[in-house]
């Protein structure tokens, strides 16, 4: 009988950790598969002895390092702890993305700043206001849920907000006004697209169920699927999730790839359990 190893966040207090957790645990233990819940803080990373491990591990969280010492010890991981560290950057991810050659929302990378000192007088900004005008969207590198992004309507935001994230990655990026509360997430699993829902607000720029969003059951149109499953391709993810804007006359653009999706609300909305495919496919890729 294999054995897994199913790791969250224990420094995390929301439920919905543990409760991602669960959800794979319960599907691995389905297969046949010996499992036991880990809270990343439980495994001792230990460069110096070696203690007894897993035949793999399912990463739910965006503790790279653990990810990486894992896999140093010969434990296969999923998502590998590499693709995890490059869609936890949304800098990195778009760049990614970018040179893939998808349709996304016109991107710049903001240039390291750090925290003690400014570029107000370099006439950067101004460039960048010129490039994408206002409304623009501001996203911190690092941030889940809808966190740290930000709908910035005027230069005094504008102003405000570069200059509260010096020492941080961010990008600039076009907003998307015809997807305003709106936008679909797939859940992949190998190449494949295991069930999605439509998502959209009322009552805030973003569509994410964690900042009040609704969603409902969807049914992908062909160059959906494709654009899903070229964007998790272009990451490397064999689990993703995947969210799509919509762009001019309703065609879709890359949003970002969520390297380590919750799956709760998509088996909530749509009855399927993604879990259950993520561990069909590990057992076959272990064989």
């Amino acid at each position: 009988m294999k054995t897994c190893w199913v790791i969250y966040n224990g420094s995390l207090v929301s439920d919905k950790f543990a409760d991602q957790a669960q959800l794979v645990a319960e599907a691995a233990e389905r297969a046949g598969v010996e499992t036991h819940i880990m809270k990343n803080y439980e495994i001792l990373m230990d460069l110096k002895n070696d203690a007894a491990l897993p035949d793999f591990a399912v990463l739910l969280d965006k503790d790279i390092l653990l990810g990486y010492f894992l896999k140093s010890r010969g434990v296969p991981v999923y998502n590998d702890p590499a693709i995890i560290d490059l869609c936890d950057n949304k800098a990195t991810q778009y760049i990614r993305l970018a040179a893939s050659g998808l349709p996304m929302p016109r991107t710049i990378v903001a240039p390291k700043v750090y925290p003690n000192f400014s570029i107000l007088d370099s006439g950067y900004f101004e460039r960048v206001i010129e490039e994408l005008k206002f409304p623009m969207i501001i996203k911190e590198g690092h941030g889940s849920f809808g966190m740290k992004v930000y709908l910035i309507e005027d230069e005094t935001a504008f102003y405000e907000k570069v200059e509260s994230l010096r020492g941080v990655d961010f990008v600039f990026q076009e907003f998307i006004a015809s997807s305003r509360g709106r936008d679909i997430r797939v859940n992949i699993v190998g190449g494949e697209i295991v069930a999605s829902m439509y998502r959209h607000s009322e009552t805030d720029f973003r569509a994410n169920i964690t900042n009040g969003g609704k969603a409902s059951p969807v049914e992908l149109t062909e160059t959906q699927k494709q654009m899903a499953l070229d964007a998790a391709n272009a990451v490397g993810a064999v689990f993703a999730g995947v969210d799509l804007l919509f762009g001019e006359n309703e065609e879709p653009l890359v949003c970002e790839v969520n390297a380590a999706a919750h799956i709760r609300n998509i088996l909530n909305v749509t009855g399927v359990n993604v879990a259950d495919a993520m561990i069909a496919y590990i057992l076959e890729d272990l064989r």
